[in-house]
């Protein structure tokens, strides 16, 4: 593909993977010196944990499943959003190992300065520091928004039926999902 087209094709959308830019501001994120360092004091804290870790596989799989979950119930938030917020949402966890910072309260603040830094609207910004903030309250279990989304994400996310160290688990059988 010449170079002409390659961006042609990069403008309309039809290039494939190798030219996608629909998540621009996402890869900025991960580029973010904070945002690297913040995952790397995350996983030295959860180096030998044997429970949940909070690592790109869970940010993954949270972002992966709310956008899943918006398109089913038709819930109106955009792609780029759903995945920046839940690649950020559990960022400050290390601050809660270190500082015990609750990681939610911690979280809303790193997340705050990198999003400065990627372009996002004022707007933008607020919605995804709000579903930060609220990711592990459950009375936003049932809204049909982006902090619903992410909440209920990040709860489906965890595979406590297949865990090993499921007994050892400090949550209520309550808490953990038993089911698939």
């Amino acid at each position: 593909m010449n170079e002409e087209r390659a961006v042609a094709a990069a403008m309309d959308g039809t290039a494939g993977f190798l030219y996608r830019t629909d998540m621009v501001r996402v890869n900025e994120i991960l580029q973010q010196k904070e945002y690297k360092a913040c995952y790397e004091a995350i996983s030295e804290c959860e180096k030998t944990r044997i429970f949940c870790r909070h690592n790109m596989s869970h940010f993954l799989d949270v972002a992966r499943l709310a956008y899943i979950e918006s398109l089913k119930r038709n819930i109106k938030v955009d792609k780029e959003i759903i995945y920046a917020t839940a690649i950020l949402h559990d960022i400050g966890r290390h601050l809660q190992y270190r500082e015990n910072i609750p990681h939610e309260e911690a979280s809303v603040l790193i997340a705050e300065q990198i999003l400065e830094h990627c372009h996002f609207q004022k707007e933008e910004t607020g919605q995804i520091l709000e579903a930060i903030a609220s990711h592990r309250n459950e009375e936003i279990r049932g809204c049909a928004d982006l902090k619903g989304l992410i909440y209920r994400a990040d709860k489906m996310s965890r595979l406590c039926f297949a865990c090993d160290a499921r007994e050892e688990c400090n949550k209520s059988d309550e808490k953990k999902r038993l089911e698939l």
